[in-house]
């Protein structure tokens, strides 16, 4: 019975498409037929048409206007009680649907279960696990040490420590609760998201496998978003929610030097 989507918003022409759809495909839960896979544009082209034919699987358009609305439209199109929004750039190895999916099936009060990750290159070689990856790591240990939600939220202060690709989601409780991503945002979408989910009663549960590889590349939009300065602008403006101006500025100063490493 299939209770699990993967949706793969699809943006563009991006050569990295088809190794993504089928590191999905390859999942021991779509072999299994626990989960599925669709795809999501905004921006439908022949190359995306094209490789959907080749997979045959079935394709949905939006219309774009941000990245959250492009997430929000993806999930729309979602029929499963729980789905992985699916990152065009991203390789997913084949355990990491049955880790998620585990996670969710044995604790209902789950609201998002998100895996550890590694982060590769243009030509998807592993990269070595630099600073900013392991302090990412380390915050969600401690996150994940207690599940009052003081605690998670005052941690979650010193920065967003999840991998929006590595995140799965309870449909079934986040419709109860309405959830949206804020459209408006460019940068901190997955931040402003995981801040308002962990106020949402149930759970939020960091697994430690690593069971993703984050592809880092110049046409990102992570990449892009860190050279004009937007992401600077609206991570520190997620500080201020938590901290003084003053500490808020002091962390940022940590943070763009931690920003050198999206290369």
């Amino acid at each position: 019975m299939i209770i699990h989507t993967f949706v793969i918003c699809a943006y563009k022409e991006s050569s990295y498409l088809e190794k993504s759809i089928k590191s999905c495909m390859s999942q021991v839960t779509v072999k299994n037929n626990q989960s599925n896979v669709i795809v999501y544009t905004s921006t439908p082209n022949r190359h995306i048409f094209d490789i959907c034919k080749k997979y045959n699987l079935e394709l949905f358009i939006g219309n774009r206007k941000s990245i959250g609305s492009d997430w929000n439209q993806a999930l729309e199109n979602v029929k499963t009680p729980y789905a992985t929004i699916v990152h065009q750039d991203d390789i997913y190895f084949e355990n990491y649907g049955s880790l998620v999916l585990q996670q969710l099936l044995e604790c209902k009060e789950t609201n998002i279960v998100f895996t550890d990750y590694v982060e590769s290159n243009e030509k998807g070689e592993i990269k070595p696990r630099n600073l900013n990856l392991k302090i990412k790591t380390f915050g969600l240990s401690v996150l994940s040490v207690c599940k009052i939600k003081w605690f998670q939220r005052r941690v979650y202060g010193f920065g967003n420590f999840i991998c929006c690709p590595a995140v799965s989601y309870n449909m079934v409780k986040l419709r109860k609760y309405d959830f949206k991503f804020n459209e408006d945002l460019k940068m901190v979408v997955d931040w402003d998201a995981w801040e308002r989910i962990m106020s949402y009663p149930g759970n939020i549960t960091f697994l430690k496998n690593r069971a993703m590889a984050h592809r880092i590349h110049k046409e990102s939009e992570t990449t892009a978003n860190t050279q004009d300065h937007n992401r600077e602008k609206e991570e520190l403006m997620m500080f201020k929610r938590y901290w003084s101006t003053f500490f808020a500025k002091q962390l940022m100063n940590f943070y763009v030097y931690n920003q050198k490493s999206n290369k």
